[in-house]
């Protein structure tokens, strides 16, 4: 198994029991993917869920993917994340169900929206992906101690587009404090 890091953070609380979180905490050595599938709504969807401002959400069944920073980090039950995107698709431009949108540009937005509410109310089990690249993310494993048979986290070598999404790539490590050209 791999290392594990502790994740510090600064929670917002909000009326809705959400809670907006900024990272306080440091870069995980490797990235984290986190695979997940959905088997009974009732218990997923209360599962608690930490998405890090800079991971990637996918739903591969709904052709969604939400890319880092799109929600900021977030500290909720899966319901609540669902709920929170399906709001956000909802209100970004309204114009996209109106008149002046292309129709399948609004077709495919109003399937996906309705797609979410049907995760949300039980109606459809899916695979949620969450990709993070900090490694800083959590999905809650409500078989502890034992295996989540339907959870799955790989950690990876983050890619060099992946370490200048983060600032690392060019964050000087070593001799720090000393003068360029010493």
């Amino acid at each position: 198994k791999g290392s594990s890091s502790t994740v510090e953070a600064v929670v917002s609380t909000q009326s809705t029991g959400d809670s907006e979180v900024k990272s306080a905490g440091g870069i995980g050595e490797r990235g984290q993917r986190i695979h997940f599938q959905m088997t009974d709504s009732e218990m997923d969807l209360q599962r608690d869920m930490l998405k890090s401002e800079t991971a990637r959400l996918e739903i591969p069944e709904l052709e969604l993917s939400m890319t880092s920073g799109s929600l900021g980090g977030r500290f909720s039950t899966v319901e609540g994340l669902l709920e929170q995107i399906k709001d956000q698709l909802s209100s970004v431009n309204p114009f996209s169900f109106g008149d002046s949108s292309k129709v399948d540009t609004a077709t495919k937005m109003s399937s996906v929206v309705q797609g979410l509410e049907d995760i949300i109310k039980g109606k459809r089990l899916v695979e949620l992906i969450l990709d993070d690249p900090a490694g800083n993310s959590y999905l809650q494993n409500v078989y502890a101690p034992d295996e989540d048979p339907h959870l799955k986290i790989t950690e990876y070598e983050r890619t060099a587009a992946d370490n200048d999404e983060l600032g690392l790539s060019h964050m000087k490590t070593e001799n720090y404090g000393e003068e360029e050209g010493s």
